[in-house]
């Protein structure tokens, strides 16, 4: 296996099958973050990841986290404390502010560089990418982005300035989503925070089946209308 190198002149990639085995699902670099590029990326089951200075890597891993809506996981804790919520949140009210609070976090943001900022920007004014908002009065608290194919919702990044607000988001937006035909969230690779939500590791060549399936199969019409959800 080796490591491809990308053009700027073509928006293709290798087969995901292809990626390294280590480190684990590296597939290429360089290229750019052209909305055709990421668009065919994601319809592929593959994903930029990268820290500031370095060139864009492309990842495709193996194997690949992903949430399913039905079987989102609610703690007591967590079913006592959303009962109660002191939140709001709402879908595609404040999406630069939503990657602006991931990009500032400790642990997620370091590679959110103003490169990506502009990328997904520019995703989300052609109607390619969402965000889910939590407020707490008239203050964002916690959020989460990524991009909308078809019924699976690529989550990218999420960030939390108060208890609970990430999680929020995810529960809310878990039970919309499933609500207007989305089946599948793509949580890229597996970490503690969503594995206690009920994510779970699956083989990439059933993600990539998973994709192929689902990536052009249609949510409900109104369901990425800018909207409060709860």
């Amino acid at each position: 296996m080796r490591l491809f190198q990308l053009s700027r002149e073509s928006v293709n990639f290798p087969p995901p099958e292809m990626a390294l085995r280590e480190p684990n699902g590296l597939l290429a670099m360089g290229g750019d973050l052209s909305p055709a590029r990421l668009l065919n990326a994601y319809q592929r089951g593959i994903f930029p990841w990268f820290s500031a200075g370095d060139p864009i890597l492309w990842w495709s891993p193996d194997p690949r986290a992903v949430l399913l809506p039905h079987e989102f996981h609610l703690s007591r804790s967590m079913q006592r404390f959303h009962r109660k919520s002191p939140y709001r949140v709402t879908l595609n009210h404040a999406f630069a502010e939503v990657v602006e609070g991931c990009a500032n976090q400790r642990d997620e943001g370091t590679w959110i560089t103003p490169e990506v900022k502009r990328a997904w920007r520019n995703l989300a004014e052609m109607g390619h990418a969402q965000s889910i908002e939590v407020w707490l009065n008239q203050q964002l608290v916690g959020g989460m982005y990524g991009m909308a194919l078809g019924q699976i919702f690529c989550g990218e990044s999420m960030f939390s300035r108060a208890s609970n607000a990430s999680k929020t988001a995810l529960l809310v937006f878990s039970r919309y989503f499933q609500q207007h035909g989305g089946q599948l969230i793509d949580c890229q690779i597996l970490n503690p925070h969503t594995a206690s939500l009920g994510a779970k590791e699956i083989a990439r060549v059933d993600y990539l089946h998973w994709v192929n399936q689902l990536a052009h199969q249609a949510v409900s019409a109104d369901c990425w209308h800018r909207q409060t959800l709860f």
